[in-house]
């Protein structure tokens, strides 16, 4: 990957509705240029998916929090991540190092709907216990940040 491709996915991930002239333009390329270049970070999985960035309050999802999952037995089977995939209210789902095993993030319209996110949480097999941590107020969320400092 070079700088080219750095900047397209840069200005990708502020607006990925922009035209292929557009990109081209911004990174000193032709239209098709910056469409085979776009395909090809496609084909190489750089590029994940194309999705929308929704405002989670506007539809009834303004409840976040971060949920530290502990168990007394490794978690990061498919078991686990299909558990945690029928909990609809989760958004994210990471295993992770430390004094827990697992780190999800869940997005609901009311806090009763996060208790009852939680209990599911609790009915999975394995899981000891949770931390959980309700988010108050999001100062920011940034994309990854391809280029140099």
């Amino acid at each position: 990957m070079d700088e080219i491709d750095r900047q397209l996915l840069t200005r990708l991930q502020e607006d990925a509705t922009r035209s292929y002239a557009e990109l081209g333009r911004a990174v000193g390329l032709s239209a098709a240029s910056a469409h085979d270049r776009v395909r090809k970070l496609r084909d190489r999985g750089v590029i994940r998916r194309t999705t929308v960035e929704i405002d989670p309050a506007a539809v009834e999802r303004g409840v976040a929090a971060y949920v530290m999952i502990s168990a007394a037995s490794w978690m990061g089977d498919p078991p686990t991540r299909d558990a945690l995939l029928a909990i609809p209210a989760i958004q994210e789902a990471h295993v992770v190092a430390g004094a827990s095993s697992l780190l999800v993030k869940l997005r609901t319209a009311t806090n009763e709907q996060l208790q009852a996110a939680l209990r599911e949480i609790y009915a999975i097999d394995g899981v000891s216990g949770t931390q959980t941590v309700v988010v108050l107020e999001t100062f920011f969320e940034r994309p990854l940040n391809l280029l140099p400092d």
